[in-house]
């Protein structure tokens, strides 16, 4: 199984690629094998000539577990994420897709399903959980994670079955 984090965060090594490389590995108890933070792609993800990010969003789509993670801004992704995802086509990110999202506050808790989620399965993704929202200051507590981990593993081991991807 080839599993992918993908993190919208303008800040390189940031708080949520520390909580989506941690969900990942609960989702399949091993170390992602393509992580991209995408702040360190800088102007990059602005030319769409760009043979590294052309690379990345063909590793992206064909992984069978995604985890696609940003900050909240605004009540929605970052425009960072948002440039990467549009370059997938209908039918590019082929695998399960876990939407994530990190927030300053409970307020927001619905910004990952009402537009992360949706956009995942318009580029072709299977979302077999609700998204996860967790709070900034609760990044790095395994508790902010156990009931959702609970619900998710089976859902995201089911999917991945049914594609024929051993969970």
């Amino acid at each position: 199984m080839k599993v992918a984090v993908v993190v919208g965060n303008p800040k390189p090594g940031s708080r949520t690629l520390a909580a989506a490389t941690y969900v990942a590995r609960e989702l399949s108890g091993a170390e992602p094998d393509l992580v991209v933070d995408l702040a360190v792609l800088g102007p990059a993800l602005l030319d769409w000539s760009d043979p590294e990010v052309r690379g990345l969003v063909e590793e992206v789509g064909a992984a069978d577990l995604v985890v696609v993670a940003s900050p909240t801004y605004k009540a929605t992704y970052t425009g960072l994420l948002k440039l990467f995802l549009d370059r997938f086509s209908a039918t590019g990110l082929r695998g399960v897709a876990v939407p994530l999202m990190l927030g300053a506050g409970p307020h927001h808790a619905l910004a990952p399903e009402l537009a992360l989620r949706p956009l995942l399965g318009e580029i072709g993704a299977t979302v077999p959980t609700r998204a996860l929202y967790v709070l900034d200051a609760d990044h790095d507590d395994p508790t902010a994670y156990v009931v959702w981990l609970a619900e998710a593993r089976p859902r995201v081991a089911a999917a991945l079955s049914r594609t024929g991807v051993p969970a």
